[in-house]
């Protein structure tokens, strides 16, 4: 199956990294478990909230790996319970956020099975650089410069 660039415009350059984030993400998105919501809190503030349910603070993990936010959850199965119904699997997870950069982790805390992950977006700097045109030098245009002797003693 051959697959379609979205950035494959002559006027996108450098978004190499970009399309193979995207392709990253597009294997990782089918994953459900455990659910999560994003929030905005306010003009630079961002929250991921994990429903994790069972887990504690020693079960989870949260690194950040280059660009990547990365939750794992794993949970010790206790040998010395015995179940009559097991509804509740002790599951583990990981769960990867990309972020963009510029976005820092201020912290995270879990609270009543929901662990809350602060983040801190900047806000984009309205940036205009002017690029100075110099003249071109004569040679450098292609155009080579014979010069040609004549006898003029004739």
């Amino acid at each position: 199956m051959t697959r379609i660039s979205l950035l494959n415009s002559p006027f996108l350059l450098g978004f190499e990294q970009v399309e193979r984030t995207l392709d990253r993400i597009a294997k990782t998105s089918g994953e459900g478990y455990p659910p999560y919501n994003i929030e905005q809190l306010g003009d630079d503030g961002l929250r991921i909230t994990l429903a994790v349910a069972g887990f504690t603070r020693d079960d989870l993990s949260i690194q950040l790996e280059d660009s990547q936010l990365v939750i794992r959850g794993k949970q010790q199965d206790d040998q010395a319970r015995v179940y009559l119904h097991r509804g509740i699997a002790a599951r583990q997870f990981q769960r990867s956020f990309v972020l963009v950069d510029g976005i820092e982790v201020i912290g995270a805390d879990l609270d009543n099975g929901l662990l809350h992950i602060d983040l801190k977006r900047p806000l984009p700097e309205s940036r205009v650089r002017t690029i100075e045109i110099k003249p071109a030098a004569k040679a450098k245009r292609g155009t080579a410069t014979i010069e040609v002797e004549t006898d003029k003693a004739k």
